[in-house]
């Protein structure tokens, strides 16, 4: 009980005159420093002996020093002030060149592969302190959840229905395109629905048994299966397999494209009509007024904008 008595007796700014008549090791200049007038540091100080139980500056000749017990107390006293300061200013406003705080985005690799490059590179150039993290963002990723504990503060991916009870941000569509090799005969002789849905196709590995992509999901509600022979988790990888075989990967054209110049790889027309895909910022209404994230959002917006082709 008297812990926590001696506790209420303390607030901020008794902290704060503690912290600077340590540092200052002056109640003169402490005073000058906080703006008050001596008189009222001397009784602040006064309260804090009382607290303390330890005179926690004496004499020294003409000066003053800290005693043992105060100098154990400038760091502590420091790290509170830095954390009150914190506090609130995320809410006051973001300064993108002092801040630390850790940015986290969970992204879809189905990207357009320089958007993350991209995003991170902005993000460090603007805001040198702040660490980023990257993490992955599968079809069963619980990110509803993640952006509502605070573990992530924005997802990017596409999705034909985002969720509702959601913030979102449309960040860029693309035509659904078909991605194969120099060598494939559909690069000469071209192809029809039946031919298409016929050839071996690659595709990402389901994230669970059961679960269906976007382009086999459309596909089920045309009533037609395309013939997949081969899958992979590493869905930036799918193009240097791509290259190397006769398969047919069929995504954004955005994505696609990227690879060309490096790969022996061809963009061919779909021959099914797919609705575009539509990339957008998934947020949560915790942070929805949140200055940093505020910040984040619309660096993710830049980013895509300098990308879109539309």
């Amino acid at each position: 009980m008297r812990d926590q008595a001696l506790f209420d007796k303390i607030d901020l700014h008794l902290i704060r005159v503690l912290h600077t008549v340590l540092t200052e090791r002056s109640v003169s200049r402490a005073a000058v420093r906080l703006g008050m007038h001596q008189p009222a540091v001397s009784a602040a100080l006064k309260r804090l002996r009382d607290l303390a139980g330890d005179p926690l500056l004496v004499r020294s000749g003409p000066g003053m020093i800290p005693t043992d017990a105060a100098l154990r107390m400038v760091e502590p006293a420091a790290s509170i002030l830095r954390a009150a300061e914190g506090l609130f200013s995320d809410a006051r406003g973001f300064d993108p060149r002092t801040a630390t705080r850790t940015f986290r985005v969970a992204a879809s690799d189905y990207l357009d592969p320089l958007f993350l490059p991209l995003l991170v590179a902005r993000i460090k150039s603007q805001a040198p302190l702040c660490p980023i993290e990257v993490l992955p963002l599968s079809a069963d990723a619980h990110y509803h959840a993640h952006l509502a504990q605070g573990e992530v503060d924005v997802v990017i991916g596409n999705w034909p229905q985002p969720p509702e009870d959601l913030h979102m941000g449309r960040l860029f569509g693309d035509d659904v395109v078909c991605l194969v090799s120099r060598e494939h005969p559909a690069v000469r002789r071209g192809w029809d629905v039946e031919s298409w849905l016929a050839a071996e196709h690659i595709a990402p590995t389901p994230t669970h048994p059961g679960a269906r992509g976007v382009i086999d999901m459309q596909l089920d509600g045309m009533g037609l299966q395309r013939h997949i022979t081969a899958r992979c988790a590493h869905f930036s990888l799918i193009p240097d397999i791509v290259a190397s075989s006769l398969l047919v990967l069929t995504t954004g054209r955005q994505f696609c494209e990227r690879f060309t110049e490096r790969l022996p790889l061809v963009v061919l027309p779909c021959p099914v009509a797919f609705p575009r895909l539509l990339y957008y910022q998934l947020w949560h209404a915790r942070t929805h007024h949140s200055a940093a994230a505020m910040w984040l959002r619309e660096g993710v917006r830049m980013v895509a904008a300098s990308l879109r082709k539309e």
